[in-house]
C-alpha cells in the first residue's frame, strides 16, 4: 500500500474550489518536505507545489500562483493543497509526495508517493 493517501478530488465547475488532503500511512511527515503534483491524460507529471518539512517555505508553479495554497499540520501528520479559481486546465490527478531533503517541484526526487486523488474542473 501506499505511503501517502490522497483525498479530496472531485468534480467541480470552474471559478470553484477543492482543499486536498495528504495524509502520512505509516510514517510520520515531520521531517518531510512534501509535494503536490498533477498529471493529466497524455501529458508528464508535473509540480504543482512545494512545502519545506517546518512549512516555513513553500514554491508554486506560475500556472496556479495566486489561486493555490499549500500547508501542513504536523500535529495532524497531514499536508493539504487549497485551489481556488479552478480552471479546465487544473484538470488532472493529484498526488502529494514526501522527499527527505530540500523541497522542490522536481517529481523524481521524491521518495514517497500517494495514489493520487482524481480533480475534474467542467462546466
Amino acid at each position: 500500500q501506499s505511503h501517502l493517501v490522497e483525498s479530496g478530488g472531485e468534480l467541480v465547475q470552474p471559478g470553484g474550489s477543492l482543499r486536498l488532503s495528504c495524509a502520512a500511512s505509516g510514517f510520520t511527515l515531520d521531517y518531510y518536505a512534501i509535494g503536490w503534483f498533477r498529471q493529466a491524460p497524455g501529458k508528464e507529471r508535473e509540480g504543482v507545489s512545494c512545502i519545506s518539512a517546518n512549512g516555513g517555505y513553500t514554491n508554486y508553479a506560475d500556472s496556479v500562483k495566486g489561486r493555490f495554497t499549500i500547508s501542513r499540520d504536523n500535529a495532524k501528520n497531514t499536508v493539504y493543497l487549497q485551489m481556488n479559481s479552478l480552471k479546465p486546465e487544473d484538470t488532472a490527478t493529484y498526488y502529494c509526495a514526501a522527499l527527505r531533503g530540500t523541497m522542490t517541484l522536481e517529481p523524481y526526487l521524491y521518495d514517497y508517493w500517494g495514489q493520487g486523488t482524481q480533480v475534474t474542473v467542467s462546466s
